[in-house]
């Protein structure tokens, strides 16, 4: 069923997810039987099948394949497996282009074909499931319907996939099933949307967002605090073009290695130019510009660069991936011996924003990517460079103390690299960063510098981005807060509502004073009933709102309402504006 599990790595609620994903197609089948099936592994939120109907199903079926697969669920005493030929699988399956797919590509690989079957069901697969499913597989729930590519190849036939979830136990089951409903409200699209922060445009093109005024806002918040923090740690700014000549690009080895993810080029001159996907092989350039001392190093150069790459289309969603990518990028131009304790400063970077936005140890974890060793043409550079740059990067991890597991295979291929992976608040995982020691393009490129003894030395090069991208890093913090922002980061950090005409110059004249100060301000002074204007700026998820009448013309304080607190905040005006521009400099958190 699925194309390859590890049967000794999968863990009691993987055989249950694996279980119950044979059980979706058993009840598919018997409610529509010219259904074609293909394979449904287990994932990290649940299960899935892809299938290929023979009519369009849609989310208002969920309920009744769910029925079904509770009426057959208890004749499913167990699962007996059974090898089988090729021929004796692809007789089974005859009429299944989809499954003869499969199994032929297992009989050239070699590998044992197995036929499992529990209750009047029967698929192909490899094993991993529970001893008895009619009490094992109890707890679960069909969540979604969508499309996927067989295979997830855009060239292939599009199937139906229906995911679903299951647990050991039903409490565990509505826990992840009320997160689920969380996650929806909080779903950065939604919000996005609503709090009118981006876009998209079909004249544009799809994965190219459009940045709203308030989305805007909070792009340039941290973009600045970014440069204000990398000028207090060292780091030069440079700024570099969005195209470059292909031989730049053979030069790094994104040419071939990376050329599907990067668009065809432009003809200029007769040369080939590309969109840049990545700013490394610019600022190497800029490195080159001029000769460099073991005493200016390590040269630390920053950049907002925006890079282009290529998604298929299916694989877009929202802000987290995009074809047009701002990134918060940096390279750190360093000696061997500076390598190790530069990658930690990297580290202890992304910490220091990190805490900032209210995230602990517990919320954030690196993933180690390594080379798979089976497949060392992927990789370029010889083994002991490799093993080199891994060795300083796990020293640097180690001193940092910040939890880290491996991933065979998920190396970049000039080097080992590291993913920090963040959990928003309730409990999401993003991938938002990535960082790489690489001694492999410095000799690519030459990039030297003159040691203390007058010769030659190649550097060791750090690539950094703390904060990832503007769209996928707004896109986390958007799901985090709900779209409530702390105060610094609200596109609106306070709002003024006039109850009527008569009160509108003092709202304007209260604005300025603010706007002075360097507070983000909106007044409304709209004919809506003030009820109306208020429950508008709540849905905004405005930090502080005022409501100015006639009583609040004529009084010395500010009778402020605080974004989810139900007491008004009695204070003067000179307080307010204090107290308000204390939290935004210091970042604060709460309000």
């Amino acid at each position: 069923m699925s194309s390859k599990p590890n049967l000794e790595q999968l863990t009691d609620l993987e055989k249950i997810r694996h279980s119950c994903a044979h059980l979706l197609a058993a009840a598919v089948l018997e409610l529509w039987p010219d259904t074609k099936i293909t394979l449904g592994p287990p994932i990290e939120e649940g299960f899935y099948y892809d299938m290929e109907f023979g009519q369009p199903i849609a989310e208002n079926d969920l309920p009744k394949i769910e029925k079904r697969m509770k009426k057959i669920l208890p004749t499913w005493k167990s699962f007996e497996g059974k090898q089988v030929s090729a021929d004796e699988a692809k007789e089974f399956f005859n009429g299944n282009p989809y499954k003869i797919e499969m199994i032929e590509q297992i009989a050239v690989a070699g590998d044992e074909l197995t036929l499992y079957t529990s209750g009047n069901f029967t698929d192909l697969c490899r094993g991993g499931h529970v001893d008895e499913p009619n009490k094992a597989l109890k707890h679960f729930k069909l969540l979604s319907v969508a499309g996927a590519y067989w295979r997830g190849d855009e060239n292939n036939p599009m199937l139906t996939r229906v995911y679903g979830t299951a647990f050991a136990t039903q409490a565990e089951l509505e826990h992840h099933l009320e997160m689920l409903e969380e996650a929806k409200k909080r779903d950065h699209r939604k919000l996005g949307k609503e709090l009118e922060l981006f876009t998209f445009s079909d004249q544009v093109g799809p994965g190219l967002a459009l940045w709203t005024q308030k989305g805007t806002v909070i792009r340039d918040e941290l973009e600045n605090w970014a440069k204000e923090t990398e000028q207090a740690w060292g780091y030069e700014r440079v700024a570099t073009p969005h195209i470059a000549k292909h031989t730049l690009f053979e030069t790094s080895g994104h040419l071939p290695y990376y050329k599907d993810d990067m668009y065809s080029p432009m003809d200029i001159d007769g040369e080939d130019y590309y969109l840049k996907g990545m700013n490394c092989p610019l600022h190497h350039q800029l490195f080159l510009a001029q000769p460099h001392s073991y005493r200016e190093l390590p040269l630390r150069l920053a950049e907002y660069g925006t890079c282009y790459r290529y998604e298929q289309s299916g694989s877009l969603f929202g802000l987290m991936r995009v074809r047009a990518i701002a990134m918060n990028d940096a390279h750190i131009y360093c000696t061997l011996e500076q390598a190790e304790e530069e990658f930690l400063q990297v580290l202890k970077l992304h910490e220091y924003y990190y805490n900032t936005l209210g995230l602990t140890r517990d919320d954030y974890y690196i993933t180690i990517g390594l080379p798979d060793e089976t497949k060392r043409d992927k990789y370029h550079g010889h083994k002991d460079m490799w093993d080199q740059a891994e060795k300083m990067m796990r020293a640097a991890i180690e001193k940092s103390g910040i939890a880290a597991v491996d991933d065979v295979g998920g190396a970049a291929f000039y080097g080992p690299k590291i993913d920090i992976n963040i959990k928003s608040s309730i409990g999401r995982e993003f991938t938002i960063s990535t960082n790489q020691l690489d001694l492999f393009m410095p000799q690519r490129f030459g990039l030297q510098y003159t040691d203390q003894h007058g010769e030659k030395q190649h550097v060791a090069v750090i690539h950094r981005a703390p904060l990832g991208s503007h769209e996928r890093f707004i896109g986390f913090l958007i799901e985090h807060f709900a779209g409530a922002f702390p105060l610094w980061l609200s596109p609106i950090q306070i709002s003024i509502i006039a109850v009527g005409g008569g009160h509108h110059e003092y709202c304007n004249q209260l604005a300025h004073e603010f706007k002075q100060h360097g507070i983000r301000v909106a007044v409304d002074t709209s004919d809506e009933t003030v009820g109306k204007k208020i429950r508008k700026t709540a849905a905004q998820k405005v930090p502080y709102v005022l409501v100015i009448g006639d009583k609040e013309m004529n009084s010395d304080n500010l009778a402020v309402r605080v974004r989810g607190q139900e007491e008004l905040l009695n204070i003067s005006q000179i307080d307010f504006i204090t107290k308000t521009q204390l939290a935004i400099s210091q970042k604060s958190l709460g309000l």
